[in-house]
């Protein structure tokens, strides 16, 4: 298809689904194979236009994000949008759940609207193991003018994106899943792309930055720290929080948070360090912060993180709601009472490691999922038989041994859910929902129960799309299922997620209306079962 009709395609594809008022922002970008040094190692990364993280969308709440990817792998590809909810457009989210992978050569064009949304996000590469390959970046989506933001304008806004790595290729890493082996032990930690001492910020003394952090690895909790600073914390995943400040702070797998951090120390440059959390081996690297009329290193030690589960427990708690705060809209945050609703209906989410053919597998409520041939959506959609079975994923923990199932879990449009994510195991584990908002309730450790929600929190508990769960231990959470479509839930430890912790959660509303739910989009590709079949209407 020519480059104009491919451009008319998408802006009258975007005229159909969004509101003429809302602003628009076009990219192009290309993803190609290219040599990267993140450890000093050569190794095959994913590149955008040339890039390793790759480039930075910044946008404002409601903008229109027209998105051409351009697949120059030699095999197929998708860009999901970690925390950007997509409301009724589970179309855009990016996971073979829900969309066919961009065939080598070709390209898709992305239609993202960033709705009623603020915060710190990032972008990543969801088929085979292209997430230890690189391939992602940072996503900002900035108040509009006329909210008040709850701290005044920072000097400098960075983004800093942290992870796990290792020396092998993420081919190598894949093969070593395929043949039912786990992987090993990670070689280092990667910011920004470069190991350690790779990155220096600037700041002038006396004024104050936002730091947006994200931690975009595939194995390991990160804990962070300034060499002689404080943090405060103001910002996780889209929600003002608290302003409390921290020595050290800990992210987990797939989440981020934004601190603010005042240059208010002599002037000196200082280590910004990063460690791995809650395992045997402690990885570390830094980046600087330097004043820009630093006289020189700091001579003192560097901050150690912390190392009880209890520690980081508190911490977790600790992590609530401003209520006061404005989100997107101008109403405060707290406006929502989430712990006045009833909830229709309770989910436990029990994982597990189980061999499954003499191979290791992950379940969750002992199904260990697989991808079907067709995407999930695109088979609802059409009304194809077999590629799914709604209910094939159990509410309950069952207790038995692990089995194979394409995992579906059937909810109605406007449900209320409490969610319970039980740990029976001894790592901690982080949990991401797509296209929706989590009110963390309560986390404790030993065996939930119903007399466990006397300790909810039901009035301040802090919302965001990525939660922890530690050893032993339950998280709990409330789900106002608003936004109909087909949504990947799973672990964001990568190779649990690919040998079959996660499940799919289909939020159905019977009005087949573009109110509910945008129709399916003009250039969407068929695969599967799905290719060759044409798009039919939906009722406006």
């Amino acid at each position: 298809m020519g480059v104009m009709k491919l451009v008319l395609l998408v802006l009258l594809s975007v005229l159909c689904t969004t509101s003429a008022e809302d602003a628009y922002r076009f990219f192009t970008w290309n993803v190609s194979y290219g040599d990267i040094y993140p450890l000093g190692v050569k190794q095959q990364g994913i590149l955008i236009n040339g890039q390793f993280p790759g480039p930075r969308i910044e946008s404002v709440t409601n903008e229109n994000l027209i998105i051409s990817v351009f697949n120059s792998l030699d095999e197929p590809f998708l860009l999901s949008w970690d925390g950007v909810q997509q409301r009724r457009n589970s179309w855009q989210d990016g996971v073979y759940g829900t969309n066919c992978p961009i065939p080598p050569g070709q390209n898709f064009t992305y239609i993202l609207q960033v709705k009623d949304q603020i915060g710190s996000f990032f972008y990543f590469p969801s088929l085979a193991f292209h997430k230890a390959a690189g391939g992602y970046g940072g996503i900002t989506v900035l108040s509009r003018s006329v909210i008040p933001v709850p701290f005044p304008p920072p000097a400098a806004d960075f983004t800093i994106l942290v992870g796990d790595w290792f020396k092998k290729n993420h081919t190598d890493l894949k093969a070593i899943l395929d043949g039912g082996s786990d992987l090993p032990f990670p070689d280092g930690l990667v910011i920004n792309g470069r190991g350690s001492n790779g990155f220096t910020y600037t700041v002038d003394q006396g004024k104050t930055y936002r730091f947006r952090i994200s931690n975009v690895g595939v194995a390991t909790s990160i804990n962070f720290r300034f060499q002689g600073h404080k943090m405060l914390l103001v910002e996780v995943e889209g929600t003002h929080t608290l302003q409390n400040t921290y020595d050290s702070f800990d992210l987990h797998l797939g989440q981020s948070c934004s601190v603010l951090v005042t240059a208010d120390q002599p002037a000196f440059d200082y280590s910004i360090i990063f460690s791995t959390r809650f395992t045997s081996q402690v990885l570390s690297a830094t980046s600087t912060l330097h004043y820009s009329n630093s006289a020189g290193s700091f001579s003192g030690p560097l901050p150690g993180g912390p190392t009880e589960i209890e520690w980081s427990l508190n911490q977790a708690r600790s992590i609530r709601q401003n209520l006061t705060a404005s989100g997107p809209r101008p109403n405060p945050q707290g406006s929502y009472h989430y712990g006045m609703v009833n909830a229709t209906r309770t989910i436990r989410l029990a994982s597990s490691a189980p061999i499954i053919n003499g191979k290791q597998r992950y379940a969750v409520n002992s199904v260990s999922f697989i991808p079907a041939d067709t995407p999930l959506k695109l088979a609802d959609y059409y009304n194809i038989p077999g590629v799914f079975t709604l209910g094939s994923m159990p509410d309950n923990p069952t207790g038995s041994g692990g089995y194979l199932q394409t995992a579906v879990m059937a909810a109605n449009f406007r449900s209320y859910f409490e969610v319970v994510f039980e740990n029976p195991e001894d790592t901690v584990q982080s949990w991401h929902v797509d296209g929706h908002i989590l009110f963390i309730v309560g986390m404790d450790g030993g065996q939930w129960s119903p007399a466990s929600r006397l300790s909810y929190n039901l009035r301040d508990g802090i919302s965001r799309c990525t939660v922890q769960v530690y050893p032993r231990s339950w998280t709990a959470l409330f789900m106002p299922l608003d936004n109909v479509g087909m949504w990947n839930i799973r672990s964001e430890n990568w190779a649990r997620q690919y040998l079959g912790q996660q499940f799919y959660l289909r939020v159905y509303s019977p009005a087949n209306s573009w109110r509910d739910e945008l129709p399916i989009p003009k250039n969407a590709l068929l695969c599967g079962r799905a290719a060759g079949r044409r798009t039919r209407p939906f009722h406006k």
